[in-house]
């Protein structure tokens, strides 16, 4: 089973509010998942980001693929 990190849409029209998940490559965007690692809050102005970094490295050693934006938003956590 190929799994990536990527982000699920949440929220109503206008305020967008995403979860980091686990899903299978397969699944659609705001489908089934594994496993929720995450949120990021777009509209907010500070703390945005939050992050189980545990989690995210386990899944990556087990072969999990980050997209490329959850990858600018690790690298954005790992800055802090």
């Amino acid at each position: 089973m190929a799994t990536v990190i990527r982000l699920k849409r949440m929220g109503s029209n206008k305020k967008p509010f995403f979860r980091i998940v686990v899903a299978d490559k397969r699944s659609p965007r705001d489908g089934r998942f594994i496993e929720q690692v995450g949120y990021y809050d777009p509209k907010k102005k500070d703390d945005n980001v939050s992050v189980d970094t545990e989690k995210v490295n386990y899944w990556i050693s087990k072969g999990a693929k980050p997209s490329e934006t959850v990858d600018s938003l690790l690298k954005q956590v790992a800055k802090k």
